[in-house]
């Protein structure tokens, strides 16, 4: 049985004009220039000092762009764009009050990411907020009730925000206003996929390519796993023999333990690394590396095939719950 998102909350901005692609590959840190019609992207907003102010999906229609951001950048980039809109040829309009949003689960999708089409005034994109293969709806406000009714009809149920909240934890999708802020720099993320470094001259450009050419940065986005059944409050420190490496960002309860994503300080932030949170032993992770290598069923004992580090006081080792592998 699928589960289905309630994300009508989401900012959509429409831009359009003949200058509309021109003005958004100028305000973004992806080849929003690139686009066809039924193509799209995910992009960073900057400030010029290459600090992330707002992040969005850019979706290309034949006719406009639209803009799906987290609602507390709604009104951010409707006046931050607006700023920016000197002789062009471009018009923003808000129309998230006028249209809806929904996202549901489709483990058999096989799109293309952000690819899209429209049929009968319904927008399906591969699109999704958890990180697991989804497609998410957005249409006009008065065709959200024959949706929902046909979303009925095939099984699909509602989702709650904590389960929606403890899906893009697990598959390590940091989000705007909660893992990332607006101190936070692009290579920071992980989020590589929202980055174009061949794109051409944009605003905080400048200090992306200072970072990406001096090779790396002092912190990282990383997830991380660790056993029980209480997540860590953001804030929570990260410590290695007695050393602040970082903090939690975000953490939620998973039916095989916990799963949370943290900023961490280099050289903590690898796969395999073992640090403490809250007196308790957690393994930190990235997409590209999926957790559940710390814990061995067979032994019940707390060890790292990556690195065998020695938890908390670097002299022993301790027993911890068994964990049941990556997900």
């Amino acid at each position: 049985m699928n589960s289905f998102y309630e994300l009508s909350a989401r900012g959509r901005i429409e831009v359009t004009g003949e200058d509309r692609a021109r003005l958004l590959h100028a305000m973004t840190t992806n080849h929003v220039q690139g686009l066809q019609s039924g193509q799209g992207l995910y992009a960073f907003f900057l400030s010029a000092q290459g600090r992330i102010q707002a992040d969005a999906v850019v979706l290309c229609f034949a006719d406009r762009l639209l803009l799906d951001t987290e609602p507390e950048s709604r009104a951010f980039l409707l006046e931050h764009l607006d700023r920016y809109i000197i002789a062009d040829d471009a018009t923003l309009e808000d129309v998230t009050e006028s249209t809806f949003c929904l996202e549901v689960e489709h483990p058999e999708s096989n799109l293309s990411p952000f690819s899209h089409s429209t049929v009968d005034g319904i927008t399906t994109a591969a699109v999704s907020a958890t990180g697991a293969p989804s497609v998410r709806y957005y249409g006009p406000i008065t065709a959200k009730a024959a949706l929902l009714a046909r979303l009925a009809a095939t099984g699909a149920v509602p989702a709650t925000a904590e389960q929606l909240e403890a899906a893009r934890i697990s598959h390590f999708v940091p989000r705007f206003g909660t893992d990332i802020t607006d101190a936070t720099l692009p290579q920071e993320t992980q989020l590589t996929h929202a980055l174009h470094f061949q794109k051409g001259c944009y605003l905080g450009q400048e200090i992306v390519e200072r970072v990406r050419s001096r090779g790396h940065v002092n912190r990282q986005l990383m997830g991380f796993r660790m056993a029980g059944h209480h997540a860590p409050q953001a804030g929570a420190i990260l410590t290695s023999c007695g050393k602040e490496t970082g903090e939690v960002t975000s953490a939620a309860v998973l039916s095989d333990g916990v799963a949370g994503i943290a900023m961490v300080r280099v050289p903590h932030n690898k796969p395999g690394e073992v640090v403490g949170i809250d007196g308790r032993p957690a393994e930190m992770f990235h997409p590209a590396v999926p957790s559940g290598i710390l814990y061995s069923n067979a032994h019940k004992t707390y060890l790292s095939p990556l690195r065998r580090r020695l938890f908390p006081g670097c002299c022993s080792q301790r027993r911890v719950a068994p964990w049941p592998g990556p997900r």
